[in-house]
């Protein structure tokens, strides 16, 4: 592997004008390509083999006519404080609000509330529905601003005027502000770890063609494989991670190996045959953390991984022949200003490479850098650092054994919008469950009968507020019917309910001969946040199956890929368990904006996981490759984990603040999902980079010592020998000498 890609890497840099010239048709060709597509189909949401899914498409062959409506607004009037909404003079305001709503473009029905008993029993709060030819993402600005023009209307009136529903226009534009702080901490960070505003430059200017590549390339396709355009959100924040990390490790390999005295050619070709060889892994690893998202079974997942793991796909091919051209084209500017001093334009022979090489070693030794002093430390400490580490992640995790999933709705948006002070005031004209009520379907021979019998049981369960008269299909064979949960959506209760009513359901078929299945938004929310929470474990089981066994052939060793594994599972529990305590429980809410604590969205916990490992297993692989590569090249065990840290520890240090800086800036939104995904990232990086791979990865090779790289002999022989350290390339031993120095001067060495 590590022959492969250095050949690579010298072709590119030897062919630098070609290499860019044919990504830059590549980016132009993808960016044509989305261009002249059609547009992306709209947002579908289904789970194959849940009982709401089954139900809705029941409802799509029996009830046709109620499935082909378009998008709806539910439009929510309150009287005057003191006076009733039946009063003549408040009357008449609603029906001219209700006749200005049927005015607008596109509305093909308006109901009244008078006459369908939408009003309050207090009289003082009712609601109408308009209902649109369109569905919700395809309706204009101008039906939009019409919509917002007749609240104004109706306020104007006297009336408390509110909406909701998917016709009303939801702000998701973001600030940006948080964003473009990020940005702005990331390249300062690069600029303080190279030291150079062209090595700086370098990752972000890549990291920016590779997702420019990746997202043009799914918007071109997306009306071909049905990818909506929320599909490329995974990507372009994944994308944009990696891409940045592997360039870093790819620029950062090429100034040390130039440091050391070799040509500008040879020091690009190492540079893509080492790092390049631990960039190709971890970007296998994190592929196969996101094509793990099709065992989910949600088309929506399984898309959203694939996509972005294709845009991962993309950065690793840049990060090897790219990046190795660019540097082609300013060699020596890449170094930091006091190092461009001492190159020399006349290669060294190689009697004079290791002559510097030992050189650089020896002056390393003396002058240790702090990521080499760190290491020495948790070397002399390991078993408080272990300990520390540990406990202090198994603590934070503690919160996520209460997590509850769900989604967000008009009830968890930002208390000034219109959406949920329309939500508010159905609770309390309405009930608490009027927002989301279930729908039930009842399929039978003779189901009107059928679905009275099931509504007068379901009328008398606990918790129910009330159940509507079931509706028959023209065909009598389907009938349907609403019912209120006495408690809201997203609450404990309402999820007991829906089981509650599923069981008699179970005990109504079969003394009927019926089918009766129970759908609806909040049911739709209770089935995905289970089918979810049924993944999970699985979902993390394969992911670090695989992971580990792709480590396994990297590292060639047991307890290497085992000890990342259980790492990384400690920072995302740990990550689990903050989020839990700040948007769950509402800890520290006030000091992240966060307008009311509730339900972890379901989708967070297992995408968080497929970002976070990626990133994970690149901080695990850069740092750990550089130790074995110093293992397989005669160091000794502790003398490896300090050449690790040396050269490596900076390079992570500054990968991970990037990263925490990027999605620290999302926290800033006002958007509360936003919140919660950025602080959920910017936790778990933190995590892992600092505490598990800074401090728990060293302390655990201080007690392990030659036992970390232990490998049974028939294993060692099954196992492909890729070369991932670049053994070949420095013509040293192909595997691990034994160390003849004593555990004493191991300790003296590394202090």
């Amino acid at each position: 592997m590590a022959t492969l890609l250095y050949r690579l890497g010298r072709f590119a840099f030897r062919r630098r004008g070609l290499t860019v010239l044919l990504w830059l048709l590549v980016l132009f060709g993808a960016g044509f390509a989305a261009s002249s597509a059609p547009a992306p189909p709209a947002d579908t949401f289904s789970m194959p083999g849940t009982e709401s899914q089954k139900a809705f498409d029941l409802l799509e062959e029996k009830f046709p006519a109620a499935g082909a409506e378009g998008a709806s607004a539910r439009v929510v009037v309150r009287a005057q404080k003191g006076e009733r909404i039946t009063e003549t003079a408040t009357k008449k305001s609603v029906a001219d609000l209700v006749g200005d709503l049927g005015d607008n473009p596109g509305v093909t029905r308006v109901t009244d509330p008078f006459t369908t008993g939408a009003v309050s029993k207090d009289g003082t709060t009712a609601y109408a529905v308009a209902t649109y030819k369109a569905s919700g993402t395809e309706l204009t600005d101008a039906q939009h601003d019409a919509l917002d023009k007749s609240l104004r209307t109706g306020r104007s009136a006297g009336l408390t005027v509110e909406a909701g529903g998917d016709a009303v226009k939801v702000d998701t534009a973001m600030s940006g502000v948080g964003e473009k702080i990020g940005v702005l901490i990331s390249a300062l960070v690069l600029l303080l770890t190279f030291g150079s505003l062209i090595a700086a430059g370098m990752p972000l200017l890549t990291a920016v063609v590779g997702v420019g590549i990746g997202i043009s390339a799914i918007t071109a396709l997306g009306s071909t494989l049905g990818l909506s355009a929320t599909t490329s959100n995974l990507a372009m924040m994944l994308g944009l991670a990696v891409g940045i990390d592997y360039a870093l490790f790819v620029v950062s390999r090429y100034r040390s190996e130039k440091l050391e005295g070799h040509d500008r050619q040879e020091a690009a070709g190492r540079a893509v045959g080492t790092a390049g060889s631990a960039v190709v892994f971890a970007g296998l690893t994190v592929i196969v953390a996101l094509a793990g998202l099709s065992v989910v079974n949600i088309p929506v997942l399984t898309k959203m991984g694939l996509a972005a793991a294709g845009t991962v796909a993309v950065a690793v091919l840049i990060a090897t022949t790219l990046v190795p051209a660019l540097l082609a084209f300013a060699p020596i500017r890449v170094l930091r200003r006091r190092d461009r001093a001492a190159f020399r334009s006349k290669p060294l022979s190689p009697r004079k490479q290791r002559k510097a090489a030992k050189q650089a070693a020896k002056q390393a030794r003396r002058h240790p850098n702090l990521g080499a002093r760190w290491a020495g430390y948790v070397l002399r400490h390991p078993v408080a650092v272990l300990l520390v580490g540990v406990v202090g992640l198994g603590a934070l995790a503690v919160p996520a054994a209460n997590l509850r999933l769900g989604l967000p709705g008009e009830g968890t948006m930002a208390t000034d919008t219109t959406q949920r002070k329309a939500y508010d005031m159905l609770s309390a004209s309405f009930g608490d469950g009027f927002n989301g009520p279930l729908t039930v379907t009842v399929e039978a021979p003779k189901a009107a009968a059928v679905a009275k019998r099931v509504a007068q049981r379901f009328a008398a369960q606990d918790g129910v507020a009330s159940v509507a008269p079931p509706t028959v299909n023209p065909a009598g064979d389907t009938a349907l019917f609403n019912v209120i949960p006495a408690s809201g959506p997203g609450k404990a209760a309402t999820e007991d309910l829906v089981r509650s009513l599923r069981d008699s359901a179970g005990g109504l078929e079969k003394g009927t001969g019926s089918e009766i299945l129970i759908t609806g938004q909040t049911a739709l929310i209770i089935d995905f946040s289970h089918t979810l929470d049924k993944a999970l474990l699985p979902y993390l089981a394969l992911v670090v199956g695989l992971a580990f066994l792709l480590l396994m052939v990297v590292f060639r060793s047991l307890l290497v890929p085992f000890k990342a594994a259980l790492g990384f599972l400690l920072s995302v529990g740990a990550a689990l368990g903050a989020v839990v305590a700040v948007f769950q429980q509402g800890h520290l809410a006030g000091l992240f904006g966060i307008d009311q604590p509730g339900p972890i969205v379901s989708t967070m916990p297992i995408l968080m996981i497929g970002v976070v490992f990626g990133l994970a297993m690149d901080y695990e692989v850069f740092l750990v490759s550089r130790m074995r590569e110093a293992y397989t090249h005669g160091a000794t065990p502790a003398e490896a984990v300090v050449t690790g840290f040396r050269f490596g520890g900076r390079v992570v240090s500054a990968a991970a603040v990037i990263m925490i800086s990027v999605f620290s800036g999302f926290i800033a939104e006002d958007n509360d999902l936003v919140k919660m995904m950025g602080f959920a990232l910017a936790s778990a990086v933190l995590f892992d980079a600092f505490v598990v791979r800074m401090a728990i990865v060293p302390a655990l090779f201080a007690l392990l010592g030659t036992k970390a790289w232990w490998l049974p002999k028939w294993l060692d022989r099954l196992l492909p020998n890729l070369d991932v350290e670049g053994a070949e390339l420095r013509h040293g031993p192909a595997g691990p000498p034994r160390s003849s120095r004593s555990p004493k001067r191991e300790r003296e060495l590394i202090r």
